[in-house]
């Protein structure tokens, strides 16, 4: 039996498995990992399919035989395909967030944007975030590190920015009341997009709505950039239609449960 899925280190948060059972028919297991396991489970090769997320996106590629343009662009991969014994590395996340942004209609061409986080998501952020013709792109981060701005730098020095897209886990379940930043100082903000997911609308969210912005958590990120991986899975082409009814029924089911609405 083919095996498909999603490796991390902690999933208890994750919706993938969800998603996946409405966008295609193959069994879809969440396979929590320690670093130390990871060698032997890319030796082993037992999987058809499986989806990378926090901390490993970076940490697969050594691993991967190819990468496609964007994932060796991005320098993060959270597809892999097994094809008879090569494994090839995608990034879907870029297709995801592209999405989102589009869903919003954020302006980025010519704009100021904060990444908050430098993990692997961030780095999918960055290279977007040019794609789509940003004037500036600054990555905030907890600690100094070259070509990084901190967060107090970018409160005093970057309070102009038009766009924040945060990468971070801050404000996913179960630390839900934490938030990346205060927004607040940001008077120019025109969009506020958090790949956040669980719960649906983060305290960063509810905030930048509160203040006029468009703004929105990463649940269509994660349905879209899961239509695209399982596009690669199975080599085959999923409708938009499909994609975004798949969306209102995962939202709707987690809205009934989710006290941050």
């Amino acid at each position: 039996m083919k095996k498909y899925g999603c490796i991390g280190k902690k999933l208890v948060h994750s919706f993938s498995k969800e998603v996946h059972a409405k966008l295609a028919d193959y069994a879809y297991e969440l396979i929590e990992l320690t670093e130390d396991e990871i060698p032997s489970f890319f030796k082993e090769k037992d999987f058809a399919a499986i989806n990378v997320t926090i901390p490993y996106k970076q940490t697969v590629i050594p691993y991967l035989d190819v990468l496609s343009p964007i994932a060796q662009k991005i320098g993060a991969v959270n597809t892999i395909v097994n094809k008879d014994g090569k494994l090839f590395g995608y990034n879907t996340d870029y297709f995801g967030m592209k999405a989102l942004i589009e869903r919003l209609g954020i302006e980025i061409k010519g704009k100021k944007v904060l990444i908050l986080g430098t993990g692997g998501t961030s780095k999918t952020a960055y290279v977007l975030a040019k794609d789509l013709g940003a004037s500036q792109i600054l990555k905030v981060s907890r600690e100094t590190s070259k070509g990084d701005i901190t967060y107090e730098e970018a409160v005093s020095e970057h309070a102009d920015a038009d766009v924040i897209i945060n990468t971070t886990p801050s404000g996913m379940y179960p630390d839900c009341g934490s938030k990346p930043i205060d927004i607040a100082p940001f008077s120019k903000l025109s969009g506020v997009v958090d790949v956040v997911y669980n719960p649906l609308c983060t305290n960063l969210v509810r905030d930048a709505k509160e203040r006029g912005i468009k703004a929105e958590g990463g649940l269509y990120m994660l349905v879209m950039q899961a239509v695209v991986a399982a596009e690669r899975f199975l080599d085959t082409e999923i409708e938009k239609e499909t994609a975004n009814r798949v969306f209102e029924e995962i939202y709707a089911d987690k809205e009934k449960n989710d006290s941050n609405i």
